[in-house]
């Protein structure tokens, strides 16, 4: 089996502590064959990965999960984090510019240009696109898209002026501030998009449900066993809640309604 936490990386030290704990927990209760370490996948190879048959445990999305993902994973959950923008399950992004640019809102990046991380991502790409929709005329607000592959990389074309604004999740924009406040020097933010459930915890579709249940079991001792405090603080964490899929399905709906408010696309 394999197991990964791919989608928030500033803090790789905290995430392999938390799986360490999680995989001592399924071991303990007899799980045969629990991976040691985390797995590392590549960003052009997430999806792939998470539809291998033997995924154990991973995070994904929640776009994905609703889109390339759907019926073909099974949800475990959600975390909670403890950072402004953060309810529950739920999150938000930043919409970050350079520090001296004009604009006060969105609506003033009108005809501007904006770096996405990909297509696939609601935090980068279709939070923002729910947003500029209403604004949005004969099909276009930003004159340019540009995909960066990465939040962090988005970060760098806005801060070198090749773009103008970009939405970043507020998870990562806090981690960026804690690990790396480089890449955050130069911007400021302007606005926040709509708050929506946050990345899934996955595991593959065929997992036995007594496995499931025990890493459900293990994340909620994870979350509040004392030991591991220091590594929740670290990792931003706050709590674990069990979801149905159902709780994602407003993100199919916001995409449905920007694409009938004709914004097809960034």
């Amino acid at each position: 089996m394999i197991a990964s936490l791919p989608m928030y990386v500033s803090h790789p030290t905290g995430s392999a502590a938390l799986w360490q704990y999680l995989a001592g927990y399924l071991h303990q209760a007899g799980v045969p064959e629990v991976p040691t370490e985390l797995d590392v996948p590549t960003n052009d190879g997430l999806t792939g990965h998470w539809l291998r048959p033997d995924l154990l445990f991973s995070q994904c999305c929640g776009y994905q999960m609703v889109d390339a993902l759907e019926h073909k994973v099974q949800l475990v959950g959600a975390f909670h984090y403890t950072v402004p923008g953060c309810e529950g399950i739920h999150y938000s992004s930043h919409l970050v510019c350079r520090e001296d640019d004009a604009g006060r809102a969105l609506a003033d990046f009108r005809g501007r240009v904006v770096a996405y991380n990909s297509v696939d991502s609601q935090s980068g790409y279709h939070s923002l696109r729910s947003m500029a929709a209403p604004l949005a005329v004969d099909g276009r607000f930003f004159a340019r898209a540009i995909a960066s592959g990465a939040h962090i990389a988005s970060l760098a074309l806005v801060r070198s002026g090749a773009a103008d604004i970009a939405a970043i999740d507020c998870i990562s924009y806090a981690q960026f501030q804690r690990y790396q406040p480089e890449v955050l020097q130069g911007t400021r933010i302007v606005g926040r998009t709509a708050s929506v459930p946050g990345t899934a915890l996955v595991t593959a579709l065929g997992t036995p449900p007594a496995l499931l249940a025990l890493l459900r079991q293990g994340l909620r001792q994870a979350m509040a066993d004392p030991a591991l405090a220091g590594t929740r603080a670290g990792l931003l964490l706050g709590g674990f809640e069990a979801v149905p899929t159902a709780a994602y399905r407003v993100l199919q709906h916001l995409d449905r309604q920007a694409t009938a408010l004709g914004l097809a696309q960034l």
